[in-house]
C-alpha cells in the first residue's frame, strides 16, 4: 500500500457500542471506514460524526447474517479496490434461556448466526483479496465467557470459543500471505447492548471494585483501543491470538450459586 493511501477498514456491527468506538478510532487514524449496521439511522449518524470530525467513513446498511449483506460488503471492497483491516464485531448473548434445558434448535441457529456464522462468511468473503494484495489485519470479537462457564448461556459461550479457535487455525494459514489474525475478548462493556445499571441490577455500585479488578466497568474506548493496536503494524508479530479485555474479571472470574437458591451470581454479595 502506497505511503500516502488510506487504509480501507471494514467494521461489522460498526455504528453503536465497542463497534461505534471502533469505526471512531480507525477513522481518527486515517482509514477509510466501512461500517456495515443493521440500523439504518445509527449507521448514517456515525458515519456523519465520522466526517464531521475529519475522517472517511461509507456506511452499509444490512444484517451480516444475511448472504446478501455479505455480497454487499465485497462489493464495496471490490469497488475501492483492497481491504486492509476487517473487524468481526457483532456477536449477541441474546436469544437468552433460562438454561440449556429450556433452549431450542431455533435459539440455537440464532446465536450461531449472531456470534460465529457471520465471522466465517465475512472474512470468506474477503480473505482472498487480502491474500491477492499481500496482507491485511482481520481482529474478531469473542467474550471472556469462551473462556469461563457462564450458567443459562452454554450456546453463546460455545459459539465464542469457536471464534477464538477459528482465530487461531485461521491465522496458522494465512500467515504466509501476510494477513494475521487475532480476537479480543470483551467483558462488562457499557454500552447500549449491555448498560452497567442491568449489570449492576440495584447493587450497590461501590461493589464494583471487588468484581472487577482494575474497578470499574469497560467503556467503549478501552476495547476499541485494542483493536486499533490489533489491526496496527505495532502488532505485526502478533497473530493468533484472543486478548482478553475485561479490568481482569477472567483473571479473578468465579460463579457462585445464590444462597435464595435461584439460579447463579457472579457478584461478591450473594444475594
Amino acid at each position: 500500500m502506497a505511503e500516502d493511501q488510506a487504509r480501507i477498514s471494514v467494521v461489522t456491527g460498526g455504528a453503536l457500542g465497542i463497534g461505534g468506538a471502533i469505526t471512531r478510532r480507525l477513522a481518527r487514524d486515517g482509514d477509510h471506514v466501512v461500517l456495515v449496521d443493521v440500523d439504518e439511522t445509527a449507521a448514517q449518524e456515525t458515519a456523519d460524526e465520522v466526517r464531521t470530525a475529519g475522517g472517511t467513513a461509507t456506511a452499509l446498511v444490512g444484517d451480516v447474517t444475511d448472504q446478501d449483506t455479505v455480497d454487499r460488503i465485497a462489493a464495496v471492497v471490490a469497488g475501492l479496490g483492497r481491504v486492509d483491516v476487517l473487524v468481526n464485531n457483532v456477536g449477541d448473548f441474546r436469544p437468552a434461556s433460562k438454561t440449556f434445558l429450556h433452549s431450542t434448535p431455533a435459539q440455537w441457529q440464532r446465536l450461531h448466526d449472531l456470534n460465529f456464522g457471520h465471522v466465517l462468511a465475512v472474512t470468506h468473503a474477503l480473505l482472498p483479496r487480502m491474500v491477492e494484495q499481500g496482507g491485511g489485519a482481520i481482529v474478531n470479537s469473542s467474550t471472556v465467557e469462551a473462556f469461563r462457564g457462564i450458567p443459562g448461556h452454554a450456546t453463546y459461550s460455545g459459539y465464542n470459543a469457536a471464534v477464538s479457535a477459528f482465530t487461531r487455525s485461521l491465522a496458522i494459514e494465512v500467515g504466509r500471505y501476510g494477513v494475521r489474525v487475532n480476537a479480543i475478548a470483551p467483558d462488562l462493556a457499557d454500552t447500549e447492548q449491555t448498560p452497567a445499571a442491568a449489570m449492576l441490577r440495584g447493587r450497590d455500585a461501590g461493589q464494583v471494585p471487588l468484581w472487577v479488578p482494575l474497578g470499574r466497568f469497560g467503556r467503549v474506548e478501552d476495547y476499541a483501543d485494542v483493536v486499533a493496536f490489533l489491526a496496527s503494524d505495532d502488532a505485526r508479530f502478533v497473530t493468533g491470538h484472543t486478548v482478553p479485555v475485561d479490568g481482569g474479571t477472567l483473571a479473578a472470574s468465579g460463579w457462585y450459586a445464590r444462597e435464595d437458591g435461584k439460579g447463579w451470581t457472579n457478584m461478591p454479595d450473594h444475594p
